[in-house]
């Protein structure tokens, strides 16, 4: 798992994109939030529908009913692996719902989004390697590089994101 203290520019950068884009979403700031996402942003979601707060938040499809000012995307930890940056929270105080979100920048702007809702997940890279202990010898090798911390792995959906 890259260590936030050595990352390359490109992590760094990468980093600080979905960092910002953060804080422009508790801010309220549309026009930084639209600067750093793609126009065309592919979304993945999982989860119950009731709790796809993200898309409805961006998109302003959200009704009275199922409008929650309360609920506020404050990421717990944010890591960038590559062009892979996941940010991981929970609401409220007491983590009753934990999301992860995996956030892939391109150039400098957000292009795709995999939003999990109290979901277990484990992000793998998939390598041709001698230097990764995992599988069979001949078949291709993976390594995990990050798993979520907020969830209860036993009692929720567990996923494999391989990057």
């Amino acid at each position: 798992m890259p260590n936030q203290q050595h990352l390359t520019p490109s992590d760094e950068c990468n980093h600080n994109i979905v960092s910002n884009f953060y804080k422009a979403l508790a801010s309220r700031d549309a026009a930084t939030v639209h600067r750093l996402l793609a126009p065309n942003i592919e979304w993945w979601f999982h989860g119950p529908p009731s709790c796809n707060r993200l898309m409805r938040l961006l998109t302003g499809c959200s009704t009275n009913r199922d409008h929650d000012d309360s609920f506020v995307f404050d990421p717990i930890s944010i890591v960038s692996t590559g062009s892979v940056v996941l940010a991981e929270g929970c609401f409220p105080v007491g983590c009753e719902v934990s999301w992860v979100h995996a956030w892939t920048v391109t150039d400098g702007v957000i292009t795709q989004v995999r939003e999990y809702f109290n979901t277990s997940v484990t992000v793998t890279r998939f390598a041709k390697s001698d230097s990764v202990c995992v599988g069979s010898r001949g078949v291709d090798k993976c390594q995990c590089v990050w798993q979520s911390k907020l969830t209860d792995h036993a009692s929720v959906p567990g996923l494999l994101l391989a990057v």
